[in-house]
């Protein structure tokens, strides 16, 4: 086995890494991130407490590491054979970039509500399991106390509290109607072949909302096409196969889901750049950036469920747009007309010139200021 995936079942950005290494089909085995696999292996190869972690075992000794799961995916498929997750064609890639941006960091909204609001004690026995693996049950339980208090309490910087809860919920249940409308017609979001923007929904919509059980029953119940595609996706049947639609086409439920993008997340994110702005013109290059730059008001929800609440600034979202904006820079004249047009068309006209105030870059496999 040439890979290894240190992670674990309860873990949003495993799933998502778990079900590409399945599609694409490349050697890997998983090691379950218990206490002594972070002492040993995480801590000493990332400097901080994090999963996923693949590590390549490419003849170089240790091996190349690897953490975060946008750049795992992008090193696979530059070192891999086989088709890619990422569409050839400029307005599709363009949309799956943007779509891998939503799935991962903004579904973690209800992701993490759900698990905290209503599968708790499931996930503590997880957390447990995975942390101690050889203690009983109940102990498992007991131990995982502190750590699901971090983590249950971080949902207020995410924007979760009794006064946003109405909205998430009623933006998570339309986000999945249109998915499931979506998912009559095509079995992934581009066709026939799992995106890059399939698995940036796969992390919270697999790994959380569908595998924890109430929620799972939700899904089930409410998007029964969503719940089979999740299940796909990280389990699938068929390595390598599949193809991406005809003529740089964007099926309409991908539109609205880009449109959710942009009515939802496109303007925290830009509040987040000014504020980043601001932080950075003081900072030497190379700074690394804090994962909160204060608190601001955010408006969360869709159409007339949406409020306005209390959420921490997260600049990390922001090194995954750049990477966006990249893409988007480098078209060719005629190409960069075609995503202009589809950025205007879903209401993230923003984004056309748009560039951030700083450039950032993964250092010692954080986000720092590049230089």
């Amino acid at each position: 086995m040439t890979y290894t995936l240190i992670g674990t079942p309860v873990s949003l950005y495993t799933g998502k890494v778990r079900g590409y290494l399945r599609w694409k089909n490349v050697p890997f085995s998983e090691r379950l991130s218990t206490r002594e696999v972070f002492k040993a292996d995480i801590l000493p190869r990332v400097g901080w407490s994090v999963i996923p972690v693949v590590i390549h075992q490419d003849g170089s000794g240790p091996g190349i590491t690897l953490q975060d799961t946008t750049e795992i995916i992008e090193y696979v498929e530059a070192n891999e054979p086989g088709p890619s997750v990422y569409p050839d064609t400029p307005r599709q890639r363009l949309a799956a970039m943007i779509l891998e941006l939503f799935g991962d960091e903004w579904l973690v909204i209800p992701a993490m509500h759900y698990r905290w609001a209503y599968n708790r004690d499931f996930a503590q026995q997880e957390f447990g399991a995975t942390s101690h693996p050889h203690l009983p049950p109940e102990e498992q339980f007991a131990a995982a106390e502190k750590a699901v208090g971090f983590f249950s309490g971080s949902i207020v910087g995410l924007g979760v509290n009794p006064d946003s809860v109405p909205a998430i919920e009623a933006a998570y249940e339309d986000f999945l109607a249109v998915f499931e409308a979506h998912l009559a017609g095509h079995t992934h979001l581009f066709g026939s072949r799992p995106s890059i923007a399939d698995y940036g929904l796969l992390g919270p919509l697999y790994a959380h909302l569908l595998r924890d059980p109430r929620s799972g029953e939700l899904m089930r119940r409410l998007a029964p096409r969503v719940a089979r595609w999740a299940e796909t996706c990280h389990a699938p049947q068929h390595s390598l196969t599949g193809d991406f639609l005809p003529d740089d086409r964007i099926p309409e439920g991908v539109a609205k889901l880009l449109q959710r993008f942009a009515a939802q997340q496109l303007p925290v994110l830009l509040e987040t750049a000014q504020a980043l702005g601001s932080w950075a013109k003081d900072q030497p290059p190379g700074t690394e950036v804090p994962r909160i730059l204060g608190f601001h008001k955010a408006v969360i929800g869709h159409a007339e469920t949406r409020v306005e609440t209390d959420r921490a600034v997260i600049p990390f979202p922001l090194w995954m747009l750049q990477r966006i904006i990249d893409y988007r820079n480098g078209l060719a004249d005629g190409d960069r007309r075609a995503v202009d047009e589809m950025l205007r068309s879903i209401g993230a006209g923003a984004l056309v010139d748009f560039e951030l105030p700083v450039r950032l870059e993964r250092r010692h496999f954080k986000i720092a200021l590049a230089g």
